[in-house]
């Protein structure tokens, strides 16, 4: 694409304005020969993204002629070369077998995260929950599983929601592990967009499942879900969602019934409108068979059905559940992991120490507690 000078515009153009590309959506002569253009962001980062600048006033902008060339003569040798290299490329996006988020990614990979990507690819619609262990990498899982979607353009807005202690932590490995650039979207972020394009537009968002909860997220939410200039393509409008520690909004279990939470209302919100789905957590079952059907059935409800025991099979072909355990050891024969143990610290409290510790009636109550042995964890 060649960059040139300001000429008249046509809706549809594209255009750098203030270091970045846009497309026109509205063109409004003004009196004294100025035009108020109306701008819409085509960048991951900030689609769709609204902008209004006065053209001739605005300083720096330019014209994007993405014409294409004519075909006057041959293309050198090495010119073809790239070009059949990129169409190679780019044609094995299509192959399931052939994984190319491991090689674009800052990572370490270990043999046994490849199957939630692996499996994911071999949907046709993705809906996964990965109930590995605790430290076995599943945001690492999760971020191989996006990116691969991404670069077989299968998915492209992506939706993080997680705890909110753990949203910085998502943002950095996102980026600093797949270069994936994600908006946080929290109160503050909401109240500073409030006159500005609604922040649920944007490409990559992270979120916490208790600000969801809230009315103001969903209203705005619900806004792009009605925005007739938005089109409905396609069932859902939005693609990935990402729900990490997922258990927190299983339904409660009583009984025969699994009574839904704030938590779990917020995520039977989002859910419909996302074509893949991937559930993350360690704690998938909390005891109660109830909970557990209806936490499926917000992953994919036509397997699965709350109040009804799900099937092995169906089980199998939607949930990857790995122990530290169950893995084999590392090449030389030493463990993958190291083994926990716990051993008793005897903490050796001064005279003024002791003296509101005896003031307690449950030290000397007989019941053999002692406020003197604490444990520690050791590798």
């Amino acid at each position: 694409m060649a960059i040139v000078a300001p000429t008249p515009l046509e809706v549809g153009q594209l255009v750098s304005v203030r270091s970045r590309v846009w497309t026109v959506t509205e063109i409004d002569a003004k009196p004294g020969g100025q035009t108020l253009i109306a701008l819409s962001s085509i960048e991951d980062d900030s689609l769709g993204e609204k902008l209004e600048v006065v053209w001739e006033r605005e300083p720096g902008v330019t014209a994007i002629d993405a014409a294409l060339p004519d075909p006057t003569d041959f293309d050198p040798p090495d010119h073809l070369d790239a070009f059949l290299d990129a169409v190679r490329w780019a044609a094995s996006t299509a192959n399931v077998g052939n994984i190319q988020s491991p090689s674009r990614s800052d990572i370490e990979i270990e043999g046994y995260q490849l199957d939630p990507v692996v499996r994911a690819l071999q949907m046709p619609r993705v809906n996964l929950l990965v109930a590995d262990d605790v430290g076995l990498g599943k945001a690492i899982e999760a971020g191989m599983v996006a990116l691969e979607l991404i670069i077989r353009h299968r998915a492209k807005t992506i939706l993080i929601v997680c705890p909110e202690s753990l949203q910085i932590q998502w943002k950095e490995q996102m980026r600093d592990k797949f270069c994936l650039d994600f908006r946080i979207v929290d109160g503050e972020e909401l109240h500073r967009k409030r006159n500005n394009p609604n922040p649920w537009t944007f490409a990559r968002l992270i979120t916490s499942i208790d600000f969801l909860t809230t009315d103001a997220p969903q209203q705005k939410f619900n806004e792009i879900l009605s925005d007739p200039d938005v089109g409905q393509l396609y069932s859902r409008r939005f693609d990935l969602l990402i729900c990490d520690e997922v258990h927190n909004c299983a339904p409660l279990g009583q009984g025969k019934y699994a009574t839904d939470t704030m938590r779990t209302k917020a995520l039977r919100f989002l859910a419909p409108h996302f074509e893949h789905k991937l559930f993350l957590t360690a704690t998938p079952h909390n005891g109660y068979p109830e909970s557990f059907s209806a936490l499926l059935e917000l992953l994919d409800n036509q397997r699965f059905a709350r109040g009804t025991p799900p099937g092995r099979k169906q089980l199998d072909l939607m949930m990857v559940r790995r122990m530290k355990s169950e893995l084999p050891p590392e090449r030389d024969g030493s463990p993958r992991f190291p083994k926990r143990t716990l051993e008793p610290l005897e903490v050796a409290y001064t005279n003024k120490e002791k003296e509101p510790l005896q003031q307690n009636s449950w030290v000397n109550s007989g019941s053999g507690r002692s406020p003197r042995l604490w444990y520690r964890a050791v590798s």
